[in-house]
């Protein structure tokens, strides 16, 4: 038995102490293959899964490396069998292969001679067996004509992730540069190349990295690597202009070579720019514009936020597996449970790189953490008890008590460059109006957001106060607080993109300030715990204060 900050039960959960002297350095070494279930104030639960340790694999972190993080910081002996299951499902990745083959195009392999019999096994699967072909030996399978990602997604169902070795088109053939070095002021920081060389050498799969620290410019980057025609896919025409100023900033691209594919405009240039609203947009139940992915002979797609990626553009990427795939995201988390398709349409996780090791680096802003609880008035707690249990939530997140705490939090921060984000527009309205500050929302018109973004960014707007359409993809350097009055349930992702928003590291080296106010005894509470567990296990602790304090001027 040793003092280490780890507890490893035979049932593949991981308990942490957070209070232990080396509990930080034990949450870096776990945080690549374990997810973190629960996170109250001493003992954080983290789980170890199938997909977990699958795409640490493809990450390039190998069993014995998870082995030896889980032996040296366990206070106990960790169970012989969760040790050997460990590397028995480390080991299922890549034991049956896709690749090319010159005869039926497409072919499953058993990677080598032991593996015959697993090719069998999932032959025998009703999943598997309608998307693969004639037997061409005892080793190998072909695999009908535009089943790749269909079979990859079967195939992960089945326990048995297929290494992608097939290959990719090279697309239609468009060179640019990145203007980077001394002569541009500014250079691809450490991580953000390590990022594009672990995409290049995996072939296609998602970047994961914080809000703030830059995945833009590892797009850029990968756009000038690829040399190819190029769609990129981002969450709306705010984010897709965005990306076209960042594009036009730090690349050799012109604005006659970028195109934007959105609500307002259809415009297909060698860099195409879409919206993921446009190419779900259905007309007589058809999605009439999902053909943009076959338009052009292009070499590289881009998911940006692909943790928000709808179920059709999922179905279109099935039959897209011949062109590189990039997804970039600050979070792995879905909240409709769909990683696993992530994993197999887009590929694996290439390059993961730990919140609070940026921050040390940088890279982004230190960041505080707090959530304050506000006790309901006796008609406010009568009205939550007396609410349909599906209306509750929205009672107690939108209280009216909330409305003092949110105005001595901006007092305590006057000046500073502030977000007020909820989730209900009613509420937002109601605090624009008694803060006498602008509001954005998604029936704001994109140019007055644009205008209201730069006018922030200049510091002539020092408080917005915003709806969930702020939560992705907004480049805002100089936002320095955040106050959450209300969330999407139990939205672990959008939590850290709420986080994200106040990120970017400030000028003069300012910390960050992000606060939740929610409702006591309510399920605003319970929710508010469930969305800060992936920034718990990025290392965030949340500080509780009582309104009462706050509101004292505490």
């Amino acid at each position: 038995m040793t003092d280490g900050p780890l507890i490893v039960q035979s049932d593949k959960t991981l308990l942490l102490e957070v209070d232990h002297p080396q509990a930080a350095a034990c949450r870096s070494a776990i945080a690549p293959f374990a997810e973190l279930e629960r996170s109250p104030e001493h003992v954080h639960t983290y789980r170890l899964t199938s997909l977990g340790l699958w795409n640490a694999r493809a990450a390039g972190h190998d069993a014995e490396q998870v082995v030896d993080a889980l032996v040296t910081w366990s206070r106990y002996p960790v169970p012989q069998a969760l040790l050997v299951d460990v590397v028995d499902l480390m080991a299922r990745y890549g034991r049956l292969v896709l690749e090319e083959h010159s005869k039926v195009g497409l072919a499953l392999r058993a990677a080598g001679p032991a593996d015959v019999a697993v090719l069998e096994e999932v032959l025998r699967s009703r999943h598997v067996a309608p998307l693969v072909g004639i037997r061409l030996g005892p080793e190998v399978v072909a695999v009908r004509a535009g089943e790749r990602g269909r079979l990859k997604q079967a195939l992960v169902k089945v326990g048995w992730p297929a290494d992608d070795q097939a290959g990719y088109v090279d697309g239609a053939s468009f060179s640019l540069q990145l203007l980077s070095g001394p002569d541009h002021g500014w250079d691809l920081r450490p991580y953000q190349s390590q990022a594009v060389e672990g995409f290049f050498a995996g072939g296609s799969g998602v970047v994961v990295l914080p809000c703030g620290a830059g995945k833009t410019i590892v797009g850029a980057a990968a756009l000038a690597r690829a040399g190819a025609k190029t769609l990129v896919l981002v969450t709306n025409t705010v984010s897709a202009r965005q990306w076209r100023r960042e594009l036009l900033v730090r690349t050799s691209l012109t604005e006659e070579e970028i195109g934007e594919y959105s609500g307002e405009r259809k415009e297909i240039r060698p860099v195409t720019i879409a919206t993921y609203q446009v190419m779900i947009t259905r007309r007589k139940r058809e999605f009439v514009h999902l053909d943009l992915f076959s338009a052009e002979d292009w070499g590289l797609i881009v998911y940006d936020e692909v943790h928000l990626l709808p179920a059709p553009v999922f179905r279109m990427t099935a039959d897209l597996q011949s062109r590189r795939r990039l997804g970039l995201t600050a979070t792995l988390v879905r909240e409709d449970g769909r990683e696993g398709d992530v994993f197999s349409l887009i590929g694996p996780k290439r390059y993961d790189a730990p919140w609070r090791d940026i921050e040390a680096q940088g890279w982004i802003a230190p960041a505080a953490c707090r959530e304050i609880r506000v006790t309901l008035t006796d008609e406010e707690r009568m009205a939550y008890a007396v609410a349909e249990p599906e209306e509750r939530y929205r009672v107690g997140s939108t209280a009216a008590s909330k409305l003092a705490v949110v105005e001595a939090v901006l007092r305590r921060h006057a000046g500073e460059p502030t977000l007020v984000i909820g989730a209900y527009l009613d509420q937002l309205d109601t605090l624009a109006r008694r803060l006498d500050v602008p509001l954005i929302t998604g029936k704001t018109p994109v140019a007055e957001r644009e205008a209201l973004y730069d006018a922030f960014r200049r510091g002539e707007v020092a408080v917005l106060v915003v709806s969930k359409v702020a939560n992705f993809s907004i480049d805002l350097p100089e936002a320095t607080v955040a106050v959450q009055v209300s969330g999407t349930f139990g939205s672990r992702q959008e939590e850290a993109q709420r986080l994200g928003r106040i990120l970017r590291p400030k000028s003069d080296g300012r910390q960050a300030h992000f606060y939740t106010v929610v409702s006591r005894d309510t399920n605003d509470q319970d929710f508010a715990a469930n969305r800060q567990r992936f920034l718990a296990e990025q290392g965030y602790a949340y500080e509780i204060i009582d309104a009462e304090a706050v509101l004292a001027g505490g």
